[in-house]
């Protein structure tokens, strides 16, 4: 009996960390390995990654980790998976070349692990095989990937459109589909994002034509938005900068980084004495030459955060002027819309040459309604599983998938942790789950940062903190200094030294209870101080901000003699 399990750990009812197993019998495919960038509740979370419980317990199976391309939500938790087991990697050139850059940075050690794969590479695992085909996106390098069962191809297309500009071997990806379609499809694993957009998508003529117009009727400087991953975005705005004399700046050190990597690479064509290299603003510098075009690049709320900060006039390198024209390039991810909002406001308080590309605009890099029952129809699966995307995105496709005749049986809505299993060719059930929690990554400390910490975040953001410090002499049993109260981000109603006096108060009824026993428990009388002022501030105040007491065991006479013994020794020494 032929038994295939598909596991999603992350990527479905959501946009990002995109990682997805493919079980044949014993065998486990991992089909990439991404993160998801916080949202603005999240206090001090640089990255979310997946839960890893279960490909850890499962590593002696896994056979390789499989890229599709180089974006961050497919390819940014490699680093957490490596860093427990050194498994092969496989992707094209440029995304494993980008992958480099990452592990590099995060100093992962990866060896000979990472393998450069071409559209027409074939990977032999036993009797399983690995196909990928090319597929557009707005970056290089991009594949889907196919793994054979004995029951048909497990289909994955992760990011993908049909865009006719897009300079792919397009005559090789329809024959490699019409290949799988013909010795049948178990599975398609398809993008969901674009299953709500009806209209078909801006073409990259009319984007060009807008771009063109901008520039070539601009009087001063042009100040460009854009997220990091649209790179080919950004060699069509370097392309007509450059035929109109202007020199370039481009701002994020991400993707100066991809930037650079592509044109090693070939994929983009910039010539180098066309960067501008800005320095810090100053009495003689202030970049704001009428032939500079200025790229401001970034994930999701960065463009908008660095705008804000150029409007406001306290960005290091640029400092917007009523005489610039700003062209935003970004539509807002999910989670951001606000930030977006309150940014063009912000911006429109400097200048009103404000220009705004709508959605029909702009290429979209995803799978439009359309181009999804394109892909139906040439591959005709037995069952289409929706992922990469939120739940709305998900149910969307399963109507698009309604519409070519595929009755709802045939469309599997998944949840991260589900087992859905196939039984020779049969889709027999969700038949278990594993773990498929998040990690929340702060900075380079590669472990989560935890329930509790994300509380303190919180209340720290909300109500402050207290911290009380004091001496005590545990010999004498007194206060010898103290206490010292600070505060942070409390407001205070009656006023900040009432409050201060009768915090003090309370620290010396609460510490004449714990004064006075024989031996000094030094925990309880952190904890009951903690508690007294925690109960006076909320009944005043309706407020809980973290209290900290610092309570420092200080014997005089002790400290007096070591210092003194210390001094004979380095004498006698001397």
């Amino acid at each position: 009996m032929s038994k295939v399990n598909f596991i999603a750990l992350g990527g479905v009812e959501e946009n990002g960390k995109n990682l997805f197993l493919i079980e044949v019998d014993k065998k486990i495919f991992v089909l990439d390995c991404g993160l998801k960038h916080p949202s603005s509740e999240l206090y001090g979370v640089d990255i979310i990654v997946n839960d890893l419980t279960y490909l850890v317990e499962n590593l002696d199976r896994v056979q390789g980790v499989f890229l599709t391309n180089a974006h961050d939500e497919h390819i940014g938790g490699v680093s957490h998976l490596l860093r427990e087991k050194k498994l092969k990697v496989y992707g094209t050139n440029f995304t494993i070349n980008v992958l480099k850059m990452r592990l590099d940075e995060d100093e992962v050690e990866y060896g000979d692990n990472l393998e450069v794969i071409t559209p027409k590479t074939a990977l032999k695992f036993d009797d399983i095989t690995v196909r990928f085909f090319e597929v557009s996106h707005n970056i290089p390098g991009c594949v889907g990937v196919a793994i054979s069962t004995e029951d048909g191809y497990v289909i994955y297309t992760s990011n993908y459109n049909f865009d006719q500009n897009s300079k792919i071997d397009y005559a090789h990806m329809f024959r490699s589909l019409a290949i799988f379609s013909k010795e049948g499809v178990l599975a398609l694993l398809s993008e969901s994002l674009g299953a709500n957009t009806e209209q078909s998508r801006g073409t990259i003529l009319e984007f060009k034509l807008r771009i063109q117009n901008l520039i070539s009727q601009s009087t001063g400087r042009i100040i460009f938005s854009l997220f990091s991953s649209d790179l080919l975005r950004i060699q069509q705005i370097f392309n007509i900068a450059i035929s109109y004399g202007k020199r370039i700046a481009l701002l994020g050190i991400k993707t100066q980084k991809l930037v650079r990597a592509a044109i090693q690479l070939g994929y983009l064509k910039i010539p180098e004495d066309k960067f501008v290299q800005l320095r810090f603003i100053d009495d003689k510098n202030k970049n704001n030459d009428e032939d500079l075009v200025v790229l401001v690049t970034g994930e999701r709320h960065e463009p908008y955060y660095m705008l804000q900060r150029m409007a406001r006039g306290i960005d290091r390198l640029i400092h917007l002027e009523k005489t610039d024209c700003v062209v935003v390039l970004t539509n807002p991810a999910i989670g951001t819309e606000k930030m977006a909002a309150k940014t063009l406001d912000i911006i429109y308080h400097v200048t009103s040459n404000v220009k705004q590309f709508s959605a029909n605009l702009l290429p979209d890099a995803n799978a439009n309604r359309e181009e999804i029952k394109e892909m139906i129809n040439i591959l005709k699966p037995k069952y289409i599983i929706p992922v990469i995307g939120e739940y709305r995105h998900q149910y969307a496709l399963r109507i698009v998938a309604d519409c070519v005749g595929y009755s709802d049986d045939r469309i599997l809505l998944a949840d991260n942790g589900d087992i859905l299993s196939f039984e020779n060719g049969k889709y027999v059930g969700v038949t278990g789950d594993v773990p498929c929690g998040e990690m929340l990554i702060d900075g380079k400390a590669f472990k989560d940062v935890g329930d509790v910490v994300m509380r303190d975040r919180e209340l720290l953001a909300e109500d402050g903190l207290i911290l009380i410090t004091a001496n005590i002499n545990p010999r004498t049993k007194t206060i010898i200094l103290g206490p010292e109260i600070v505060t942070k981000g409390v407001s205070f109603i009656n006023g900040e030294e009432n409050v201060i006096n009768k915090l003090k108060q309370i620290f010396f009824l609460t510490s004449s209870k714990f004064l006075t026993s024989k031996f000094i428990n030094w925990s309880e009388y952190k904890t009951g101080i903690k508690n007294e002022i925690s109960h006076y501030i909320y009944k005043e105040m309706k407020r809980s901000p973290i209290i900290i007491p610092v309570l420092i065991s200080t014997d005089i006479d002790s400290i007096k003699t070591k210092a003194l013994t210390e001094d004979y020794n380095r004498i006698i020494k001397e």
